[in-house]
């Protein structure tokens, strides 16, 4: 019997959205099922939806095989798993938050007060490794109503513009977490499975290589090729065809996203023309 690699994600939500997402990216096609779980139909693929602060213990116990949650989840359940992957979406950050007309004076200012959260784990760790004395005041949901009812002094949430904080009259004093998406793993997954795992992270990896960088072309005076070739690494080297117009060259290359106004900017100065950026679907390096 084939072995179907099992994958747990958020039920519903941004996570859902990405996760989706990043597996339709993948080349995986996933068949409408019930409300629980669903196939794909072209990789022994297995969807489960799962509460996200479900998945740590579901992979941990081999429910599922892997599971992609938030980090901040991850830390908070603490399970027995293996981080595999950083996909690199669902980034946001656990703050601690204060009324608006607060004077923060720096952490000590916690000394002694409450906060109300639903990360208590993080957050004590946190006051414990900084020496604060502070009561956890452990809540589900609409954590940053608690200052303006008198449950608590302060909050400690997820930020992610910091337009809730605002709209319940608080400010962001202190960034504790900066979390992002991670793909776990349980950490006893039988060879087969494994198998199937690293064909899957073969495809992410392609799939975050294509985002993270853009195919360029554009022509170059001969006399400046040497100079523009140099700008342009690519993933081995350039190519270069000649143009019909005698002088010129059609150059093509890839560039990182980070790099790419940069670049831009100095290929200009050395005499480039026609300069097309273009997005990337697949990159396999």
């Amino acid at each position: 019997m084939e072995e179907i690699l099992k994958i747990a994600v958020q039920k519903s939500g941004r996570l859902n959205e990405k996760s989706m997402g990043l597996l339709k990216e993948c080349g995986i096609k996933i068949n409408n099922g019930g409300k629980l779980m669903s196939t794909a139909s072209n990789f022994p693929l297995e969807v489960f939806y799962l509460r996200d602060d479900d998945i740590p213990q579901y992979v941990a116990e081999g429910v599922a095989d892997i599971g992609i949650v938030g980090e901040n989840e991850f830390l908070e359940k603490d399970q027995q798993v293996d981080i595999i992957n950083r996909p690199g979406f669902s980034k946001c950050r656990l703050s601690l938050a204060i009324r608006r007309e607060e004077n923060y004076t720096g952490l000590s200012w916690f000394e002694g007060k409450k906060i109300a959260t639903s990360y208590p784990v993080i957050l004590r760790n946190f006051l414990k490794e900084k020496g604060i004395n502070a009561t956890v005041e452990e809540i589900s949901g609409s954590v940053e109503i608690a200052p303006g009812i008198g449950l608590a002094e302060g909050v400690f949430d997820i930020v992610s513009t910091g337009s809730t904080l605002l709209a319940n009259g608080l400010k962001e004093v202190e960034v504790v977490l900066k979390s992002e998406a991670l793909l776990i793993a349980n950490n006893s997954l039988v060879d087969d499975k494994k198998v199937l795992l690293d064909k899957l992270l073969f495809r992410i990896e392609a799939a975050k290589a294509a985002k993270q960088n853009k195919y360029i072309l554009l022509n170059a005076p001969n006399d400046k090729l040497d100079e523009i070739i140099n700008l342009l690494p690519g993933m081995r080297s350039p190519t270069v065809l000649p143009l019909a117009d005698e002088g010129w060259s059609s150059v093509h290359s890839v560039i990182q996203e980070d790099d790419f106004w940069e670049v831009i900017d100095q290929l200009k100065e050395k005499g480039a023309e026609g300069i097309l950026v273009c997005p990337i679907e697949k990159m396999i390096v």
